[in-house]
């Protein structure tokens, strides 16, 4: 399974899939967490360079997936949406 560098904190377990490899889950909230940290990102900056370097960072099938926390009713309107 392949890591995100530096977000060790925000790991909230893996996903094992069938026929598939499994891949390790992080919290989208806490990662963005992790970036703001340092003070020089506010959240909007944060929230930016997590979608474009981290989530967005591609790297085969052992890519890591990035949790958003939803309610069911959430989840329906994403599914009709």
């Amino acid at each position: 399974m392949l890591v995100a560098n530096g977000m060790d904190e925000a790991v909230v377990g893996y996903i094992q899939r069938m026929n598939e490899p499994m891949v390790v889950v992080y919290c989208r909230d806490k990662c963005i967490d992790v970036i703001k940290r340092d003070g020089k990102m506010n959240e909007e900056e944060a929230e930016e360079f997590f979608e474009y370097n981290v989530a967005g960072a591609y790297v085969g099938n052992q890519t890591p997936a990035y949790l958003h926390r939803a309610n069911i009713e959430q989840i329906h309107e994403l599914a009709d949406s």
